[in-house]
């Protein structure tokens, strides 16, 4: 006998991966510019380069996802200089995976792929990787907040 269970909807894991995105973004903004950009702490990246990390991962993963052509993303971060750009960008990756996820079929969610030809596994498990990686690299973001005294944004305010 088989049984399914669905814990989650595909529309409560769009908020709760929306929820996330909104409070890195919160953390973005809180950021002074210049530490944006130039503050680290034990060889760690600046903020800056984590947050374009989720950038070329999110729309990628949800389009991987939706279609199975895994297609790098293809925006160029290498210019990006200013907060007010990463924040345009992000609002626009918002407005994409708002976009893309009402067509990746339910089917698509349990079928394995290799995404971007290097990791094998099922769409909803390499949507969970994209949320645990930004979740991970915010906790970063925080503790750079905190070393330049300055409150990050409350975590369970998604």
């Amino acid at each position: 006998m088989t049984s399914t269970e669905t814990v989650f909807s595909s529309q409560a894991l769009l908020a709760h991966w929306q929820g996330h995105r909104r409070l890195t973004r919160r953390v973005i903004e809180v950021f002074p510019e210049d530490k944006l950009f130039g503050f680290s702490i034990g060889g760690m990246r600046p903020f800056s380069e984590m947050a374009k990390e989720f950038l070329k991962m999110t729309e990628p993963i949800a389009h991987g996802v939706a279609t199975g052509q895994w297609t790098p993303f293809s925006g160029e971060l290498d210019t990006v200089r200013t907060k007010t750009e990463i924040l345009r960008l992000w609002d626009e990756a918002t407005e994409k995976l708002n976009a893309i996820w009402p067509t990746i079929p339910a089917h698509r969610f349990a079928e394995v792929d290799k995404a971007f030809g290097q990791w094998e596994n099922s769409g909803i498990n390499t949507i969970l990787y994209g949320i645990d990686n930004e979740i991970h690299h915010r906790g970063q973001g925080f503790v750079y907040l905190r070393a330049l005294g300055i409150e990050p944004p409350p975590f369970w305010e998604r």
